[in-house]
């Protein structure tokens, strides 16, 4: 039988990384994904979802349908569409919409959709087996839309250039906005967040929805923080996106972002456990291999937990491996520090203390410290 316990990796694969989630909707699935695997993980949603019954928006598109039903109907999300007909039921109206959907030429965009549109007895006419929005475009676009009334199914905000490709051909575009997103009503685990990010605190911040990236943009520009946190993502933050359009308010201001393959969140885990470690700075150090993760050293594949100032440390001799760093050098690497050098020499024992093996930082009387990098090491380090 097989013994998880004992077959498990020592190390996650993520251990020693922070990770951020920003999601409101399937945070603690993603949170336990990432625990799993080893991360520390901060959440802070960066947006909340209207509740259905209480949203006015979502009923006036729905007896507006009922009133003047469409030619067809496009439904995006599994759970926006459950959601839809129980809100229509609570309203009083759920035979009514499932009587003008019957009526129509419903589309659904994925497998999930269209688990959801069967469970509800209705059929859809067709699915994409890309699972792409784009797909489902081009089949309207290629049929023709000029004179046609097509209702959407959003979850979230609007789909960039799905409705206006539509209305240039002519279409009337009918809007069914199901779960609207506004920013958290309790702001302080956001702001939270955006300080440990513009502090370099977090390793990456995962995002499962365009409407949360760009709560996060929007709150940072409000607080000033916008030009930091552009600048930790381009440089020490991993922003990964669990697809294109998630991705997109970030792409929009710049960014690069890593998305995976699939459009999930296995896979969004999957790649961060791919990611991170390969941006962790290796090397053999006094015969061993430390591994510098963000707020963890492996030390020959054992997790040594290393507290802030110590981090700050280890990041500052590993830029010039083998390399003499001096105690000013040190002290402006960390942070609050003021100017009393002594501050290194307590910093620096403590995070000895913490590796487990002292003999990996060398001291160089009245000059500082420096990695006891191997000797066959020192020449591919020279010009480092």
């Amino acid at each position: 039988m097989y013994d998880e316990q004992r077959d498990a990796p020592a190390v996650g694969p993520l251990a020693g990384f922070t990770v951020g989630v920003t999601a409101a909707r399937r945070a603690e699935e993603l949170g336990v994904l990432l625990q799993r695997r080893g991360a520390v993980v901060q959440h802070a949603p960066a947006l909340r979802i209207v509740p259905l019954a209480d949203d006015g928006e979502l009923l006036a598109a729905t007896k507006e349908l009922i009133a003047h039903a469409p030619d067809v109907v496009v439904a995006t999300t599994a759970i926006g569409f459950r959601g839809w007909v129980a809100a229509a039921d609570g309203w009083g109206c759920g035979e009514e919409l499932l009587g003008c959907l019957r009526g129509v030429e419903l589309l659904a965009r994925g497998p999930k959709v269209k688990g959801a549109i069967r469970a509800a007895g209705l059929t859809e006419e067709w699915s994409p087996s890309s699972e792409s929005m784009a797909e489902v475009l081009d089949r309207l676009l290629t049929e023709g839309v000029e004179g046609r009334r097509i209702a959407l199914q959003l979850h979230g905000e609007p789909l960039p250039g799905f409705v206006e490709a539509l209305r240039a051909g002519g279409a009337e575009v009918v809007v069914v906005p199901v779960y609207r997103w506004m920013p958290p009503e309790d702001l302080a685990p956001l702001d939270r967040l955006l300080d440990t990010t513009v502090a370099r605190q977090v390793d990456a911040l995962a995002f499962t929805s365009a409407p949360a990236a760009a709560s996060l943009l929007s709150r940072a520009d409000e607080r000033g923080l916008l030009p930091e946190l552009l600048d930790a993502f381009r440089h020490d933050v991993l922003p990964a996106c669990v697809g294109p359009v998630t991705a997109l308010p970030l792409q929009a201001s710049g960014l690069d972002t890593v998305q995976p393959e699939r459009f999930r969140l296995g896979p969004l885990v999957q790649l961060l456990c791919l990611e991170l470690p390969a941006r962790a700075r290796t090397l053999p150090v006094a015969g061993r291999r430390i591994e510098i993760r963000g707020h963890a050293v492996l030390v020959d594949a054992e997790l040594r937990p290393v507290p802030p100032a110590g981090m700050a440390l280890i990041n500052a001799l590993a830029r010039r491996p083998g390399w003499v760093v001096s105690r000013a050098d040190l002290l402006r690497a960390l942070p609050g520090a003021g100017r009393d050098e002594h501050a290194v020499e307590t910093a620096m024992a403590r995070l000895r203390t913490a590796l487990g093996a002292p003999q990996l930082i060398q001291t160089v009387v009245k000059r500082g410290y420096r990695l006891a990098l191997d000797p066959a090491s020192d020449e591919k380090y020279a010009d480092v």
